[in-house]
């Protein structure tokens, strides 16, 4: 089967690039050219024609690749037209009339390159990253682990672990054999140094997933406090409704940022306050839970508001919290004054006073959290999992290791292959390539 789609971003643009991968790609180009059939990887002007007609939809750039030197290994062609809405319509209505065409799924052109052997899932998932980056270390992880870096680590604790296992299954199938006196020793000694290398790998604070999923910041604090007009002010835009009647805030808002290259989701939440309203009551409690899972809290007071109760007390002295006083342009009660010891940042959203410094307290906040030893990063919850199992199997090798358990700690090593294996796509992985795939945008 021939796929297409079109693999630019959707909308009006000035060059839309239409993408056809399969065995039927060569018929499509003359299909649809009724030309010189264009050499490979050679960009090529073409009138581009309604199948099995002179009319012409558009005139543009054609790309040709013969498998299996291109991205998904098979035949494949690109077609860069310009970007109208009709012009794409024309052209896929066209290809679609072509016996064994069909558009695209989601991830299909990235999942058949998976499968023809030209990526590992790893890349895969990277590319998938690299598209949806929005930051520019959000790019540059993406682009570290398209580069390799990740998979040569799991490759090579993989290699390891597999010479490993030769060596004990040697020690079970040829007892009798001159073997070297200190197998066990070796194997031991080696087990143990992977297992260190990959526990270390998992104590990485989950920088990995944050930097690709966001830093999670929750703005927190009594009712009025400006936490509405913070979330707009840094969003530069209306994301949250701001009223000064008290309670506005209900639900939680969340919006996606950029502060100096770090991804940040930033999320408002109802104010903190005793109330007898069962919905503001379940806006309180979703507004803990949030603060109970961020990364950092901002808690925002003002000067008529400047008191911890339960769980804003707890939160003060938390590292991972920011303790800011709006409305300071309206002057600074004694009260206030004692919160020194929490060096809170006085800021006046209104007037627009002192954000910079605020901004600049969240950057460092953030900095800090992003620092780690570690020279690869976990990116997704799956390869955690299947680490932290090749670790679960690594210890069970371990308490099995004398020579009369040789077999049951052979399969413990198995299994811990297989799941460093799972991670790069070296085992049957059918299971998990839908998830993966399915969130690729049509066209690529």
């Amino acid at each position: 089967m021939t796929i297409f789609a079109l693999s630019s971003g959707h909308g009006i643009s000035g060059v839309a690039v239409i993408r056809v991968s399969g065995p039927e790609s060569k018929k499509v180009i003359s299909k649809l050219t009724n030309g010189d059939f264009p050499k490979p990887r050679v960009a090529t002007l073409k009138k581009i024609n309604k199948i099995n007609t002179n009319e012409m939809i558009d005139e543009g750039v054609i790309l040709w690749f013969p498998g299996p030197e291109s991205y998904t290994g098979e035949d494949m062609v690109e077609f860069h037209v310009h970007g109208s809405i009709s012009v794409i319509t024309a052209i896929q209505n066209s290809i679609a009339k072509i016996e064994d065409c069909r558009l695209a799924e989601p991830g299909e052109f990235t999942k058949i390159a998976f499968q023809n052997g030209k990526i590992n899932l790893l890349k895969a998932e990277s590319i998938s990253d690299l598209i949806s980056s929005e930051t520019e270390i959000q790019r540059q992880q993406a682009i570290n682990i398209m580069s390799g870096k990740n998979s040569n680590k799991y490759n090579s604790w993989r290699d390891r672990l597999l010479k490993i296992l030769s060596n004990v299954e040697a020690k079970i199938d040829f007892p009798d054999e001159n073997l070297p006196k200190d197998i066990l020793n070796y194997i031991k000694k080696n087990s143990e140094e992977i297992k260190k290398e990959i526990k270390k790998t998992l104590d990485d604070q989950k920088v990995g997933e944050r930097i690709r999923e966001g830093f999670k910041i929750a703005i927190v604090g009594p009712t009025n406090a400006g936490k509405s007009s913070l979330l707009n002010y840094l969003s530069k835009r209306e994301a949250a409704i701001v009223s000064e009647t008290a309670g506005t805030t209900r639900d939680v808002i969340e919006t996606h940022l950029n502060i100096d290259g770090y991804p940040v989701v930033l999320s408002d939440t109802a104010g903190i306050r005793d109330s007898n309203d069962e919905i503001e009551k379940r806006g309180v409690r979703l507004a803990l839970k949030k603060a109970e899972n961020a990364d950092l809290n901002i808690v925002l007071i003002e000067p008529k508001n400047a008191y911890f109760t339960g769980v804003l007390k707890g939160l003060v002295s938390n590292e991972n919290t920011l303790i800011v006083v709006n409305k300071s342009d309206l002057g600074i009660d004694q009260m206030v004054k004692d919160f020194k010891k929490y060096n809170p940042i006085y800021i006046s959203i209104k007037k627009e006073k002192n954000i910079d410094s605020l901004i600049s307290s969240i950057k460092d906040k953030l900095k800090n959290k992003f620092i780690t030893s570690n020279d690869i990063l976990i990116t997704r919850e799956r390869h955690r999992q299947h680490l932290e199992q090749c670790v679960l199997h690594l210890e069970n090798f371990k308490n099995k290791n004398q020579l009369e358990d040789f077999d049951k700690a052979a399969e413990d090593l198995r299994l811990a292959t297989r799941h460093l294996g799972k991670i790069v796509g070296k085992v049957d992985v059918e299971e998990i390539l839908g998830s993966i795939f399915n969130d690729f945008c049509i066209g690529k």
